[in-house]
């Protein structure tokens, strides 16, 4: 089976509404329609299914196959096209427990509904564990559904001691594939050796891992985020070369430069930057804030490229660098994050989301400091001309950064993808610190300020000093679109 090179997922950085939905925060029957447009209208061959931190409706195959069954007559799902869950992680999310434990369940019924529609494929049978640490979270989901979920068919109910197979029917399929989900510095580092761990003893044409890009950027900044992945890709690959198992890498990038820089017109620079990643996430901004034909060529073209071997990076350097960056960005970061929580108030919802804070919440904590997730985060930062791409930078001498570009060739692309946010004159609001800190930065890369941009950008800043805060969602929403994302 070749697993899809694009995975359309559920991250709510666009800013226009797709033509399909009927509100402006799409969620419920629109997400299944989404589904279906992606597969049918872009060739995305492949849906994430977030049932972490949102209401996510696990009906979606037997909604899929119902309302648009002649498409699925010529492509099957789970062969041709896929849905892949999310699901919480209870070692870390213990109140969202119970949910993955629902949808796993939820998979035999999905097998039984595909195959009264004449299919005998098993319509999922991978889930993806965000904010995985270790071996043994993914073990336990595998054991979960093999010895309770397919293991209790052989349990006897009732007086009559029939099985629960001869009760309701088999379970299928027999097993699943558990995608760990690498969020944070230790995890990218131990990741390999987690893999590792998981794969012992098991008989697997290929392991698919899925590395972040976002909340490692969030947390440690941009640069050190890239080269994170970097480090990371180069160890897959090792791995993949020791065990003879393809390691099959999925990148979560977004459209905003911070967040990866990956949109329709941009590729091609993804694409060389990470050679051998074989799935790229496309994300909301990627699909519904450019022209259609622009977003299915840009799929098309990552369709028919094959992966290829990751460039080497000199690991020892690269997490010096890391290091370096990472103390000042977070320093810097613990210095506005009233700013940002203040800003990210005002940005508007585009995804139907529970459980929004709190205990319960989605908020990110850095060194004690809570912040917006990273969509929010990015959006307060770009809404008053701040690329937080430039943050933490200024601790870098200027022989570091100009060496820098050896660890990151594409670093000068991104960085002016970045600078067009900026508005130079917005920084004297900002802590000394994090004004010169900037300054110092922009000697060293060469820029030009958008003036419209600056103009709204202006105009955001002086409305939330004066306490007019009646027009600011709208501005953010004005520049946004100027992006041609929300965060």
């Amino acid at each position: 089976m070749e697993v899809s090179r694009c995975m359309s997922t559920q991250h709510p950085d666009n800013v226009n509404t797709p033509f399909f939905s009927d509100a402006e925060m799409i969620g419920g029957e629109t997400e299944v329609k989404e589904a279906f447009y992606v597969f049918s209208q872009l060739d995305c061959r492949e849906q994430m299914w977030d049932s972490e931190g949102k209401e996510a409706d696990s009906q979606v195959v037997e909604k899929l196959l119902t309302k648009y069954g002649d498409f699925f007559s010529k492509k099957t799902l789970g062969k041709d096209v896929f849905i892949t869950y999310r699901v919480p992680n209870p070692a870390v999310q213990k109140e969202q427990g119970k949910i993955l434990l629902e949808t796993l369940h939820s998979i035999p019924r999905a097998y039984d509904i595909a195959k009264a529609s004449g299919q005998e494929i098993a319509p999922i049978f991978e889930v993806i564990l965000p904010m995985t640490t270790n071996h043994h979270e993914l073990e336990r989901i595998r054991d979960y559904y093999e010895k309770v979920i397919i293991g209790q068919r052989d349990t006897k109910v009732g007086s009559e001691n029939l099985t629960v197979k001869e009760w309701v029917g088999d379970f299928k399929p027999e097993t699943i594939s558990i995608i760990p989900l690498f969020e944070n510095h230790e995890a990218f580092i131990e990741g390999p050796s987690i893999v590792e761990k998981f794969l012992q003893g098991k008989k697997a044409e290929y392991q698919r891992v899925f590395l972040a890009r976002s909340d490692p950027a969030l947390n440690y900044g941009s640069i050190p985020a890239v080269l994170l992945a970097k480090c990371a890709m180069q160890k897959f690959h090792e791995l993949e070369q020791k065990t003879s198992i393809e390691i099959l890498p999925i990148l979560g990038v977004g459209s905003a430069p911070f967040r990866g820089n990956f949109r329709p017109d941009n590729v091609s620079n993804c694409g060389d930057a990470y050679p051998s990643v074989q799935t790229f996430t496309i994300q909301s901004s990627f699909k519904y804030d450019h022209p259609f034909k622009q977003v299915a060529d840009a799929i098309e073209t990552i369709n028919s490229k094959k992966r290829k071997a990751p460039p080497p990076i000199d690991e020892e350097k690269a997490l010096a660098y890391i290091e370096k960056i990472k103390n000042e960005y977070q320093k810097q970061i613990g210095e506005i994050s009233g700013l940002i929580n203040d800003l990210a108030a005002f940005i508007p919802s585009k995804r139907t989301r529970k459980l929004h804070i709190g205990l319960f919440g989605y908020s990110r904590s850095l060194k004690g400091i809570k912040l917006p997730r990273a969509i929010n985060f990015c959006a307060a930062l770009y809404s008053i001309g701040l690329p937080p791409e430039l943050i933490g930078l200024n601790a870098l001498t200027e022989q570091e950064f100009d060496c820098l570009y050896r660890l990151y060739p594409n670093m000068d692309e991104d960085l002016h993808d970045s600078v067009k946010y900026l508005n130079k004159n917005n920084l004297k609001y900002l802590p000394k610190e994090i004004e010169n800190g900037v300054l110092k930065t922009l000697e060293r890369i060469e820029y030009e300020e958008d003036q419209e941009y600056v103009e709204i950008t202006t105009t955001i800043m002086e409305n939330l000093k004066k306490g007019f805060k009646a027009t600011v969602s709208e501005n953010i929403k004005r520049a946004a679109w100027k992006r041609k994302f929300l965060g």
